[in-house]
């Protein structure tokens, strides 16, 4: 079948809630992906950095196959023989006390509500029913009802109220804003260190200290949502690096599992996460034996094979080759690590024809918030790769 039949497929027999670049992927290795009529893309995506390991990844891959042969689910109400070291990798890695084991991104963020409301009843003292968690202006963590509760895009929100009660919405990088915001019922601070659906936006230098301040002088739980900025993205293992913090609670996702299983994982502390008691959150599949036999794995790879120091230097070779472009329709090319974000002004016409040229040099991207290109392949990239990539990229991109 050619790639128009699987599309007429799809649209026939799917929901329509993804606008998708039209190519149909059938193979991926490393940072190359091929279509269902072999020709081959460089992926500057990486599946929202989940694969940020790079498509199939062999060790990954045999971790889950060896895993897969034994053992899958046994749900929680057993113990098995791979969450206790996950538990301790996870926590080694990134001197967190306890983890909670969950699938995808957006329910570790809904876990991490549910835990600092609980903390804020009974540790903090909040009267019940009224903790208020603060987050930020064009934050994305998810599409959960509660979570496009606090969402500022309307077209996560349109149709979908009534809404869950209980966030305040402050700018990002405003941390006087956050200061302002509290009252006594406030539970936490739920913030990205770089938006990324947002379209890469970094904040400015030193905000995540000043929030860390505030949060410990405020007595309120600093969550960062490092779902897609975590786990080397920026060329650190968590974002939060960069400014030298740790925060009181941390999720994580998507490059968990390189893209082989849903995996996500709340990181804390014992006295946040203790709150919790048998019966009170669960997940069916969350800490399964394959799901913790591939996370381990991928946690492995990315530091073993220098993923996340490769992140650091090649990103920043490749922000430097994206300067080099000509085109006065360019409003701003900003990043962190293989985290980048290439804005246009709106007299460009929106980002997505700039897409769609792309894949038709072989460059798979995509566009966000209508007028900002993200350039995030996996972490593997090299030189050489980039090198080709900017070849095409200059053509598509610096052309008016």
């Amino acid at each position: 079948m050619n790639h128009r039949t699987y599309i007429e497929l799809e649209e026939e027999y799917g929901a329509h809630n993804y606008r998708p670049l039209d190519v149909v992927l059938s193979r991926g290795e490393g940072v190359w992906v091929w279509d269902v009529e072999g020709n081959r893309y460089l992926d500057c995506l990486a599946a929202y950095s989940a694969v940020n390991q790079g498509h199939c990844h062999p060790k990954i891959r045999q971790a889950m196959v060896e895993q897969a042969q034994k053992l899958t689910l046994t749900s929680r109400a057993f113990r098995n023989d791979q969450l206790g070291f996950l538990y301790k990798d996870l926590c080694e890695l990134t001197n967190s006390h306890k983890v909670l084991p969950m699938n995808s991104g957006a329910e570790a963020v809904e876990t991490a509500i549910k835990v600092v409301r609980k903390w804020g009843y009974e540790v903090k003292g909040v009267p019940e029913n009224e903790a208020q968690i603060i987050a930020c202006e064009n934050n994305f963590h998810g599409r959960t009802i509660s979570i496009v509760s606090f969402s500022t895009d309307e077209t996560s929100r349109a149709g979908f109220g009534p809404f869950t009660p209980g966030f305040t919405i402050i700018p990002f990088g405003d941390a006087a804003a956050l200061e302002r915001a509290i009252t006594p019922n406030t539970v936490a601070l739920l913030v990205e260190p770089i938006q990324g659906e947002a379209g890469v936006i970094i904040p400015p230098e030193g905000y995540l200290r000043e929030v860390r301040a505030i949060c410990s002088e405020q007595d309120i739980v600093m969550v960062t949502d490092e779902i897609q900025t975590g786990l080397g993205r920026t060329g650190k293992l968590l974002a939060e690096e960069h400014d030298g913090v740790e925060a009181d609670l941390t999720v994580v996702g998507k490059a968990l599992s390189g893209g082989f299983y849903p995996v996500s994982a709340v990181l804390s502390t014992t006295e946040i996460l203790s709150v919790l008691q048998p019966g009170e959150h669960g997940s069916t599949f969350g800490g399964n034996p394959l799901a913790c036999a591939v996370a381990r794995t991928a946690l492995r790879v990315l530091i073993e094979e220098g993923m996340i120091e490769n992140a650091a230097a090649v990103g920043a070779y490749f922000m430097e080759g994206l300067h080099q472009i000509d085109n006065p329709l360019i409003k701003e090319i900003r990043g962190k690590g293989l985290m980048i974000g290439v804005e246009f002004y709106p007299e460009a016409g929106g980002a997505r024809a700039y897409c769609e040229r792309l894949k038709e040099r072989g460059v798979l991207a995509k566009d966000t918030h209508e007028h900002t290109i993200r350039f995030a392949p996996p972490l593997v990239i090299t030189r050489e790769q980039v090198d080709w990539a900017l070849e095409r990229i200059t053509v598509v991109l610096g052309t008016n």
